[in-house]
C-alpha cells in the first residue's frame, strides 16, 4: 500500500456525507490552526503551507482508493472567524450550525434519491450509467459559471479563479462524457433522452441553489462526485482483469497523454502542476485516472464550501515564482441575499 500525500485549498470542519452502498469512503477532520501567507522556494512546499489542506491518497494495488483529509484555514484580510472559531454558544453560531446541518441534510436526501432510480434502472448496463452520470456530472460547473459572470455584471463578485477552475472541471468531466460516448454509453434513444432532460433540470436547480447558498451548492456538488467516485471504485474492483484486457478509447490517450495539460492541471487543486501525469495503457488505466479525477473534483468542492478560498493552481505557482504571493481579495458576498443586504448597507 503506498500512500502520496498532496495539498488542497481551503477548509471545512463540517461533517462528510457517506453515501451508501460504498465500499470507498471518503472521511474528513479538521483542524483549526491558522497559516500566513509567505514566501517559499518550492512550488511543492507553497503547496503544503499556504494552500493549508491536506489529503492522503491510500492506494491498494491500484484498486481502491480512501481519502483522509486534515483540514486548516488561511487567513485572509478582514476574513470573519470560522464557525468553529468563534464561540459556539452563541446564538448566531448555533443557527449558522443548524442551517449547515439542514442544508446537508437536504442534500443526501436528493443525492440518494438519484442514486436509487439510477439503480433501478441501470443495474446491469454499466456503460450507460457512466454515459448518464457524466452528463449530469458537467452540469453544475456550467451552473456556477453563468452565476459568478451574472454577478461580475453586477459589480458584485469578480473571481477570475473561481471561473478558471470550474470551467477546468466542466472540460475534465466533457471528455469523461466522451470517452462513455466511445463506449457505447448513449447508444440507446431513452438514455440520451433521460440524460438530457435531468440534466437541464440539474442546471436550473443548481442555478437557484448557488443564488441562495454557495455553500449548499458546492456540498451537493461534492455529493455527486463523491458517488461518482464510489461507483467508478466499485466498477474497478468488480471488473478489473478483463479492463486490462480491453484497448483505451482513442479520446482517452489523447486527454491523459496529450500534449497540452494545462487544463488538466487546472481543476485539480489539491496538486501543483505537473505532478500528476497519467499513463494508458488499456481499458483499466482509464477507468483508474477517470476514478481519481472525480476524487479531485471531491476535495475542490469540499474547499470551495469555504467563500473565498479556492486558488488556480498555476495561479499559485506563478506568484511563487515571481517571488511574490497575493493576498487574494476577500468574499464580499455568499449569495445573492448576502450581496443585496451588503449593498443596501454600504
Amino acid at each position: 500500500m503506498a500512500a502520496a500525500t498532496v495539498a488542497i485549498s481551503g477548509f471545512s470542519a463540517r461533517p462528510l456525507v457517506s453515501l451508501r452502498r460504498s465500499r470507498a469512503s471518503v472521511s474528513y477532520g479538521s483542524s483549526h490552526q491558522f497559516l500566513r501567507h509567505r514566501l517559499i522556494s518550492s512550488p511543492r512546499l507553497l503547496f503544503r503551507n499556504v494552500r493549508g489542506v491536506q489529503a492522503t491518497i491510500l492506494q491498494d494495488d491500484e484498486e481502491k482508493v480512501v481519502v483522509e483529509e486534515s483540514f486548516k484555514s488561511e487567513t485572509f484580510p478582514g476574513k470573519e472567524p470560522l464557525l468553529e472559531e468563534a464561540d459556539t454558544n452563541s446564538s448566531s453560531s448555533d443557527f449558522e450550525a443548524w442551517v449547515i446541518k439542514l442544508e446537508q441534510g437536504v442534500n443526501v436526501f436528493l443525492t440518494d434519491s438519484v442514486i436509487k432510480i439510477l439503480d433501478t434502472l441501470y443495474r446491469d448496463r454499466t456503460y450507460p450509467r457512466f454515459f448518464v452520470l457524466e452528463t449530469i456530472a458537467r452540469v453544475p460547473y456550467f451552473a456556477f459559471m453563468s452565476v459568478l459572470h451574472m454577478y461580475e455584471t453586477f459589480g458584485w463578485w469578480r473571481r477570475a479563479d473561481y471561473l478558471k477552475v470550474h470551467f477546468a472541471e466542466s472540460w475534465n468531466e466533457m471528455h469523461h462524457l466522451l470517452i462513455m460516448e466511445e463506449l457505447g454509453g448513449n447508444s440507446w434513444w431513452f438514455d440520451r433522452f433521460l440524460a438530457q432532460h435531468i440534466a437541464t433540470f440539474y442546471y436550473f436547480m443548481t442555478v437557484f441553489l448557488y443564488i441562495v447558498s454557495p455553500r449548499m451548492a458546492y456540498h451537493f456538488s461534492e455529493c455527486v462526485e463523491s458517488h461518482a467516485f464510489e461507483t467508478y471504485d466499485k466498477f474497478l474492483k468488480s471488473n478489473g482483469e478483463e479492463l486490462k484486457k480491453s484497448p483505451a478509447p482513442e479520446i482517452a490517450v489523447k486527454y491523459y497523454t496529450g500534449s497540452d495539460m494545462y487544463l488538466f492541471d487546472e481543476f485539480q487543486t489539491s496538486r501543483a502542476p505537473n505532478t500528476r501525469r497519467p499513463v494508458i495503457e488499456n481499458l483499466y488505466d482509464v477507468f483508474v485516472n477517470i476514478r481519481d479525477d472525480e476524487a479531485e473534483h471531491c476535495k475542490t468542492m469540499r474547499a470551495c464550501q469555504t467563500l473565498g478560498s479556492l486558488r488556480s493552481p498555476h495561479s499559485v505557482l506563478e506568484e511563487e515564482e515571481s517571488g511574490c504571493v497575493v493576498v487574494p481579495e476577500e468574499a464580499h458576498c455568499e449569495g445573492i441575499v448576502d450581496c443585496i443586504k451588503k449593498s443596501i448597507t454600504n
